[in-house]
């Protein structure tokens, strides 16, 4: 490694190139940190400062010609480094086109920061972009600038210096002295010696600057020979980068890692570890190269970006993608991209696929209806792939749904129907989901709900008007109050300010009230004279028949779901008393039981034949009762705690009742706090 403090003229000057890697990301400098630029060099010239450290430039030197262009590749700097030479190029310009201001010399910064003078092709450039930017940079040297409709950043980055060099705050002259006195550390690495990718995440190491697939990416390519790196990148990595959108392209390409190493683990990456997850899982993977690997992964993205953007040749699989997105499964999609390769290889059809994809969305919907908490849905479903028998595929996932209990059950339709019509509705986010479900199921000529607005058949107004409280009868402030925003009072209409808080008949007979309405949701309207507790009721149930055939249970034979019944095996109850508990103890253990308890509904406590354990998805603490304390194992990694007070012992690797490699002591009341400090950390790595 060779590391020297210059300037950006010292590190251009010569018969050089300056490649950027196909692995690095775009220039995507914006004009906030391109103004930060602008004003440090402004304060330099105005202050007289010798000089500003703006960073550091890492490459690694190719092989050297005896003749030609000395080429180096960028591992880290690129953003800077084209900045800076966006600022020149903008200088150039002013000088070419100001030829009375003499102070500044446009040749030189052209063949001497710009080009390499004598040489032709892509060698005569100092700095050559990747792919997607390249050909704007060079039109920008060759004063040449591509025609295009899409933003680019170098475009923009350019025009901001040349306003801001045309605005005079600093003379010509003046700005070129102060680009000089930007200091700027260049260290040169030797590929044979130096590990460029150790040294590239030490350099990253704050994590503000890349996202996780920026780390990935670069991780994969950069240990690659240029020829390979060339072809992974080109016919692997590039073409699945385009199939996530632009804008968004680093969030979602960072939930897709996530996604992905959650199907192939059966475990989900915690969120700012999937590059280190990522690494572990490419040196223990299948594939024997990084081509096959990236192939795989190309393969996956395909699948992945086909229900985040919608897209299918198939209408119903287009439609339940768009489902999933309304209500927001994302911690499905590790399990689905599981089942979108099966299909893809044959396993199932695609009919396969969709009665597996309506099974998922039920599963979540129904339990949003029945407010099950849904903090441990990321792990059924990453787990769910587990469970798939390849000779009765869509059968076992039926049969695992159903077979689920407590805060992972699929609701029936018996808990699902009553639980509906009862929900308050209208205050769900996913309120224009069902009701565009429960007006287009079984029609051929499916409404867009966005052409509508939700109508109260009770009004929500607080002063009901007479004709109201007559129709609702003595209890009319209680009856609105339970049923308002229920499924039986809601109803979908293109008048809903005409309609406003109107009696049911007004309603009923205005133009484009619901007698001349056409939805299929106001056809037990349309009979009707009167609207009360029993018409909503009414409504609600025919509503809540219709929920439980679009949102199915899982249907299985008593004969299919034998199978994956596990015979229960006659087991010893244990309580607190099973253990050698005294009353000092037992009041340390309630006092404990007590706080863990209600850090969640969702927390279970189980009562094990040497331990009590106390679970989310899997435990996350352990209590031992002894003689005069309990001892305590949290389900965490020794490293992972953060013990301030130094009460924790790693107990990796040693023999003990309880899970997890850290271990504590409650042996005083007044030690509570500080213990349930180090459970509560236990509790949200599980809670996460």
């Amino acid at each position: 490694m060779d590391a020297t403090k210059g300037n950006i003229y010292a590190i251009l000057n010569g018969n050089k190139q300056f490649l950027i890697p196909v692995y690095q990301r775009y220039y995507s400098w914006d004009l906030e940190q391109c103004k930060r630029l602008w004003d440090d060099i402004v304060e330099m010239q105005k202050k007289n400062k010798a000089g500003h450290f703006v960073g550091s430039i890492v490459n690694i030197a190719e092989q050297a010609m005896p003749t030609g262009v000395q080429k180096f590749m960028i591992i880290d700097g690129q953003q800077r480094m084209t900045t800076l030479a966006l600022l020149l190029i903008s200088l150039r310009d002013y000088a070419i086109e100001h030829p009375e201001d003499t102070t500044i010399n446009f040749r030189r910064i052209n063949s001497m920061l710009l080009k390499n003078e004598y040489e032709i092709g892509d060698e005569q450039y100092k700095l050559l972009l990747t792919e997607t930017d390249r050909a704007m940079l060079i039109g920008l040297v060759e004063r040449n600038l591509i025609q295009t409709t899409s933003s680019s950043r170098i475009l923009e980055n350019y025009q901001f210096f040349s306003d801001c060099i045309v605005d005079m705050e600093l003379k010509p002259a003046e700005i070129y002295e102060s680009i000089g006195k930007l200091q700027i550390v260049n260290i040169t690495l030797d590929r044979a010696v130096d590990d460029a990718q150790a040294i590239f995440e030490s350099l990253n190491s704050t994590g503000k600057e890349l996202s996780e697939s920026d780390l990935i990416r670069n991780y994969v390519l950069m240990g690659l020979e240029t020829s390979e790196q060339n072809y992974v990148y080109t016919h692997q990595w590039r073409p699945m980068e385009l199939l996530f959108d632009y804008e968004k392209q680093d969030s979602i390409m960072d939930k897709f890692f996530r996604d992905y190493l959650t199907m192939k683990l059966t475990r989900i990456p915690k969120i700012n570890c999937v590059y280190e997850e990522f690494k572990a899982y490419h040196l223990n993977c299948e594939f024997a190269s990084v081509r096959e690997l990236c192939e795989d992964l190309l393969t996956y993205a395909k699948y992945y970006t086909d229900m985040i953007f919608r897209r299918s040749l198939n209408p119903n699989v287009k439609a339940l993608y768009t489902d999933i997105h309304a209500l927001r499964m994302d911690v499905a999609y590790p399990f689905l991209l599981k089942v979108h390769s099966d299909c893809a290889e044959g396993a199932i059809t695609e009919e396969n696929l969709i009665e597996i994809m309506k099974m998922c969305i039920s599963y979540v919907f129904r339990r949003s209806i029945c407010d099950i908490p849904t903090n441990s849905l990321n792990k059924t479903f990453a787990t769910l792939r587990n469970k798939i028998r390849t000779d009765d595929y869509v059968n076992s996932i039926k049969a695992f749904f159903i077979l689920r209990d407590d805060y992972k059950e699929f609701p029936d339709d018996d808990k699902f129907g009553k639980a509906l019509v009862t929900k308050d509705i209208y205050n769900m986010r996913s309120r224009n989901f069902i009701l565009s479900h429960l007006e287009n199921f079984g029609n051929k000529a499916p409404i867009i709900i966005e052409n509508y607005t939700i109508e109260h058949i009770m009004p929500q107004s607080s002063n009901l008007k007479d004709e109201w409280k007559t129709m609702l009868g003595p209890n009319w402030r209680e009856i609105q109050k339970t049923y308002l925003h229920t499924i039986g009072n809601l109803t979908l209409t293109a008048y809903n300010s005409e309609m406003s808080d109107n009696p049911f008949m007004i309603k009923m007979e205005m133009e484009g009230g619901f007698k001349e309405s056409a939805l299929r949701l106001n056809a037990y309207l349309v009979k009707l004279t009167e609207w009360n507790e029993q018409r909503i009721k009414e409504r609600a149930a025919l509503l809540s028949d219709k929920a439980k055939q679009i949102w199915q249970y899982p249907d299985l034979e008593p004969e299919e779901l034998a199978p994956y019944q596990i015979e229960e095996k006659p087991t010893q109850r244990y309580t607190l008393e099973s253990y050698n508990i005294n009353a000092f103890t037992k009041m340390l253990f309630e006092m404990l039981d007590r706080r863990i308890m209600n850090l969640s509904p969702d927390v279970k406590r189980e009562f094990k034949k040497l331990y009590i354990a106390y679970k989310l998805d899997t435990n996350f603490t352990d209590i031992v009762v002894q003689k005069q304390r309990l001892r305590i194992s949290l389900n965490m990694k020794y490293p992972e705690i953060i013990d301030p007070k130094g009460v924790c012992r790693d107990i990796t690797g040693i023999g003990r009742w309880g899970n997890g490699d850290v271990e504590l002591f409650f042996e005083h009341t007044s030690e509570i706090d500080d213990v349930m400090e180090l459970i509560e950390q236990s509790y949200r790595m599980q809670a996460d």
